[in-house]
């Protein structure tokens, strides 16, 4: 093990944490649900140094896990429908860092480190909560990066309700995530049946959110526009709603490693002197292996 450290000239200081809470049932709100106190600095689940060799990571349910090549993740996950599995779902770049939702599972956080060479790498799980839940944005409100939950049983028939709340962001103060509220959204509350599954900042510089109320009969969709989530938005028709979406890109950059087959890079961004690459194993509409590499420009 230590001589694939030094193989990849990284060093990697893994912070274990151990939380604690009260018996709660499965479908329980998680314990932390309003922003913790300023009591201390979280630190790096690791501090990643690049050089010669691309640093992969897959991602688990214990968090990131340095590979020694990326054919070490193949045939290690099995398929699953993409609202269920487990992946990078967004990724944004500001400031000269990079903040990253993993769906079914938290957050990420890529910096350049202010006490040691090297990228530091950040990670706030949002356990058992988040598990049955699929990401369906990441945006940033109020310079916090915000992510919306929802429940997707299209693929799943599962007793879970409406996730509530639905809206979180994390601090530096903590490791774990906590909700935020969003005035916008939080009209069509959770109580009185709504749930959303999109929220994005669209190319026409409005922000955009989709909310679903379900009946017996047909369930009511609304897909509305604002430029300030202070106040509720106007309905809006789904081509206004598909024409405002980021075109999606190839990602494409020689300094990337190539991937085995089935294997494809879903987003890439830069953190100081290194590229951030996500990359996920794909059958159509399935995901099974995810993770990411971070490389040396």
């Amino acid at each position: 093990m230590f001589y694939n450290y030094l193989r990849y000239f990284t060093v990697i200081y893994l912070t274990i944490f151990v939380l604690s809470a009260e018996s709660c049932s499965r479908f329980s709100k998680p314990a932390q649900e309003t922003a913790p106190a300023a009591s201390y600095q979280v630190e790096p689940f690791a501090i990643l140094q690049t050089g010669r060799h691309p640093l992969w990571f897959q991602l688990t349910e214990n968090g990131p896990i340095l590979l020694e090549s990326i054919e070490d993740a193949v045939n290690t996950t099995a398929l699953a429908p993409w609202p269920l599995a487990m992946y990078v779902r967004f990724s944004q770049e500001k400031d000269g860092e990079i903040v990253s939702v993993v769906n079914r599972d938290g957050f990420m956080k890529f910096a350049v480190s202010e006490t040691a060479k090297g990228i530091a790498m950040y990670y706030f799980s949002g356990g058992e909560f988040w598990r049955l839940y699929t990401v369906g944005g990441l945006i940033f409100y109020n310079d916090r990066p915000v992510a919306l939950l929802y429940l997707d049983d299209r693929f799943l028939d599962s007793s879970a309700p409406n996730p509530n709340p639905r809206i979180w962001t994390f601090s530096m103060e903590s490791v774990i995530p906590f909700q935020i509220n969003i005035p916008a959204l939080d009209i069509f509350s959770v109580e009185d049946g709504w749930s959303a599954d999109i929220l994005r900042y669209g190319s026409d510089g409005f922000w955009y959110y989709r909310v679903i109320k379900r009946s017996d009969s047909q369930p009511g969709i609304r897909i509305l526009r604002t430029d300030n989530l202070l106040r509720e938005g106007r309905d809006v028709t789904a081509e206004i709603f598909h024409s405002s979406a980021p075109q999606q890109t190839e990602i494409f950059n020689p300094s990337l490693p190539r991937l085995p087959n089935g294997f494809h890079y879903t987003w890439m961004g830069h953190v100081g002197d290194s590229i951030f690459a996500s990359w996920e194993e794909q059958e159509e509409f399935y995901i099974g292996a995810a993770g990411f590499v971070v490389i040396k420009r």
